[in-house]
């Protein structure tokens, strides 16, 4: 299961290799399980302390999944926000708290919930969660799938925290029954970590429509507004964007900087507040915290900023500015760049670079008429390659391969 179909735009379309042929993935066809046989319940293994991209692939799985024969649940392994932000029923949301990364005492209870719920496929989402699949599956003989969401040597600055993670993943993924990565970036970082080709699908993330901005209104305006959406930490380069507002404000740009988001931890908060201060834009800079309404904030902004010094898997964020028609600057980390195509959904800069970020915004200032131009060309990119139907149907082929595979042997 090793098919990734491709087209000019360097879209990456769900495909299972030797099942289905890609005019089948891309016509949209899709059969379903019969409505006379029960669903099969799939239960998701997540951490869901906080609500950002991975939570929000979980939310759309949840609610789309459905639509494609089968049954979601979810096991909260660090219960938090996700319960709160989801949307999601409450009967469908388990917490299993774990009191540690050591605490596995939590599988015995999964053991017994997994078995007396009839579920049927297992799929984990982090280095914490594919540890407890693996063990439930060790007991129970279920098939499990992971979900890379970014790669995990390099996912926050915290190197012992990145390799321990490393090490947990490694070790679980020898009894994983197949692998979902969001971007063709996440299947090379696999790949060469040793994984079997036969066992990876790559199904990009996707989000659903947004009632995108009114680009024609805005063609006269002289203010600009960047935002910045994130669960705000040291890879997602706050740092750079707040010296490149500096930069854009003293060569004479109208431009304001929104950081919505919440903050990782209370004193890498207090360390961009004193950099604010200390760079003089705090009046142009506006701190509203943790937002649930995305697209709403979105429709705000006249560009998105995404200046990730690494760690990007497939950006939701990114996803839902492209449905927003938001222009997006972002830099050049892993599967960013197969999303926005430099100079046509927005701009590509050079990781950790305040200047080279500085620069693309300014391109985009330049002409309010080729923003106009990208915001255009942002919904149709949504509307071809990243609904969140394309990534659900992707997963739903994932799983009928696997329950299949394992009915056979």
């Amino acid at each position: 299961m090793d098919a990734i179909g491709t087209d000019a735009g360097n879209a990456v379309m769900p495909l299972m290799a030797g099942d289905q042929s890609e005019a089948t993935a891309r016509d949209g066809s899709f059969d379903s399980a019969p409505s006379s046989r029960p669903r099969p319940l799939v239960l998701h293994l997540i951490n869901g302390e906080h609500f950002s991209g991975a939570e929000r692939v979980q939310q759309l799985l949840g609610q789309r999944l459905p639509e494609y024969g089968f049954r979601a649940e979810f096991a909260c392994l660090k219960p938090g926000r996700f319960r709160q932000c989801s949307g999601l029923p409450g009967e469908l949301i388990h917490d299993f708290p774990m009191h540690s990364r050591a605490d596995l005492r939590v599988a015995t209870r999964l053991i017994e919930f997994t078995a007396r719920s009839g579920v049927e496929l297992m799929h984990a989402h982090t280095p914490r969660t594919a540890l407890i699949a693996a063990t439930v599956s060790l007991r129970l003989g279920l098939p499990w799938v992971y979900h890379v969401h970014s790669p995990t040597l390099w996912d926050s600055t915290r190197r012992w925290i990145n390799r321990f993670n490393h090490a947990v993943e490694w070790v679980s993924l020898r009894r994983c029954t197949h692998l979902i990565t969001v971007s063709r970036s996440l299947r090379r970082y696999m790949l060469r970590r040793g994984m079997s080709r036969q066992r990876i699908t790559v199904v990009p993330n996707g989000v659903p429509a947004i009632d995108p901005i009114d680009a024609a209104a805005r063609q006269n305006q002289r203010q600009w507004r960047l935002g910045l959406i994130a669960l705000m930490r040291p890879r997602k380069g706050v740092e750079v964007a707040l010296t490149a507002l500096q930069q854009l404000r003293q060569r004479g740009h109208a431009v304001s900087l929104d950081l919505i988001g919440g903050f990782e931890t209370a004193k890498y908060r207090a360390h961009i507040e004193a950099m604010i201060h200390a760079l003089q834009i705090r009046e142009h800079v506006n701190l509203q915290g943790f937002a649930q309404d995305v697209g709403a904030c979105l429709r705000e902004l006249d560009v998105l900023l995404l200046p990730s010094l690494f760690g990007e898997g497939m950006p939701m964020v990114v996803l839902e500015a492209l449905s927003a028609g938001v222009p997006v600057v972002a830099t050049r980390v892993e599967g960013t760049p197969e999303v926005v195509r430099h100079g046509r959904e927005g701009r590509l800069a050079v990781p950790g670079s305040a200047t080279s970020l500085a620069a693309e915004v300014a391109e985009v200032l330049a002409s309010r008429q080729r923003w106009m131009a990208m915001s255009h060309a942002a919904v149709e990119r949504h509307r071809e390659c990243f609904s969140d139907q394309h990534m659900a149907r992707g997963v739903a082929r994932v799983y009928h391969e696997v329950l299949h595979a394992s009915a056979v042997r």
